[in-house]
């Protein structure tokens, strides 16, 4: 069998001009790429565009032990007292319960042990972050709804400043 060019192919090819992007099509993506880059650079070296997030400074913080007993319960500790905050039985504490699944996971694969505390804190602008101390991953709460920020806005006590 011959190569590539001996099957016809390139035969019939010979004098036609090759299928290509149109011009204007293609300066066009070319420009829209360089706006694109050019946007992205001014916003970041003025700030003028940019939407940040500002949670102010802590307004509440407690370190907490979440630990899952063998009989499924959920028990919240203070880390500091060893004082025992909330218990959570096999149907209750839904949120709190897979949050600690999640953060559960994060842990096994980093290697981290399951004993490290976990960071609660409430925010000047009123949100609240949980966050593994071991891992150093933090969710904000407010993004899973108002009620399942009161199940952790609960556990701050009296440490959680003013109630908004």
């Amino acid at each position: 069998m011959g190569s590539a060019s001996h099957l016809g192919y390139w035969a019939d090819r010979k004098g036609k001009t090759p299928n290509r992007v149109p011009r204007g099509l293609f300066f066009g993506l070319v420009g829209l790429l360089a706006f694109t880059a050019g946007a992205i650079l001014f916003g970041k070296t003025t700030g003028l565009g940019l939407v940040t997030q500002q949670q102010g400074a802590p307004v509440g913080i407690r370190d907490l032990m979440i630990t899952r007993s063998s009989s499924d319960f959920v028990v919240v500790t203070d880390a500091a007292t060893g004082q025992e905050i909330a218990s959570y039985g096999p149907q209750a504490g839904g949120f709190v319960r897979g949050s600690l699944r999640a953060f559960e996971r994060m842990r096994q694969v980093a290697k981290v042990p399951f004993d490290t505390p976990y960071r609660l804190i409430k925010w000047e602008a009123g949100s609240v972050s949980l966050s593994d101390t071991g891992t150093g991953e933090r969710i904000y709460l407010d993004a899973f709804g108002r009620d399942n920020v009161a199940a952790f806005e609960a556990l701050l006590g009296s440490q959680g400043g003013e109630s908004q």
